[in-house]
């Protein structure tokens, strides 16, 4: 059986591989996914050669060919400088962000931050006024520690100023704390997002991979650059 197998494959033309032979050497050798530009002009170079004689492609078909791929090779040039354009944007966008960083900016919902000489204010947008407001605070645990009330208010921006003090008249910790806002309006309650001012100390792109910047700020807390509403020194 074995002297009959060696027969065969030695009666095999050279250059000719048998199957495991052809099996070996295409694991051996890199496989690509795409098709380059020498690999399509092997197969045209191919085509050409192997067409049939008494039915030959017609030379529009051929250039028709040669318009398909100079397109796709050009749209494929034309995303990679896409996406070099992108990040070489996003880098700028970062560097330019920079600049805010030891600005003060308004923050939705941001901390109330208070240290030994300061209280963060906060900023409530009215855009009807107001009949009178109530204002929470509470501490970095969730436990109210303060509510006053402010009284009526004219429509556009009400400035909340704490004076740092607890329901008892006691100054509070340092720390950082919250505001909630109660908003009675002919009747009506409403309890919109209150803004805080606070120092920026970073700038960061997002993990999402969708040019989000972030601004790091004081109290720990990171906000979307695109949700500041205001910005001042």
């Amino acid at each position: 059986m074995a002297d009959s197998t060696t027969a065969a494959l030695s009666s095999i033309p050279s250059g000719i591989l048998t199957t495991a032979q052809y099996n070996a050497q295409k694991a051996a050798t890199p496989q690509k996914t795409e098709m380059g530009q020498t690999e399509f002009l092997t197969l045209f170079t191919t085509q050409l050669k192997n067409q049939n004689p008494l039915e030959p492609v017609k030379n529009e078909a051929f250039v028709a060919q040669l318009a398909q791929f100079s397109q796709l090779e050009a749209t494929t040039a034309m995303k990679s400088s896409m996406e070099g354009l992108v990040a070489a944007l996003g880098n700028q966008r970062i560097f330019n962000a920079a600049g805010l960083i030891g600005k003060t900016v308004a923050v939705p919902d941001g901390p109330v931050t208070v240290t030994d000489s300061t209280v963060s204010q906060g900023v409530i947008n009215l855009p009807n006024g107001a009949d009178g407001i109530q204002v929470q605070v509470y501490n970095d645990k969730g436990q109210k520690v303060r509510t006053f009330i402010m009284g009526a208010q004219a429509a556009g921006d009400a400035t909340l100023a704490w004076d740092g003090k607890d329901d008892a008249g006691n100054n509070v910790a340092n720390g950082t704390y919250r505001y909630v806002a109660n908003v009675n309006r002919n009747g009506q309650q409403s309890v919109p997002t209150v803004s805080t001012y606070a120092s920026v100390q970073g700038v960061s792109s997002a993990t999402t991979g969708d040019g989000t910047l972030l601004l790091e700020i004081q109290g720990g807390k990171t906000v979307n650059l695109a949700d500041v509403k205001r910005i001042s020194y």
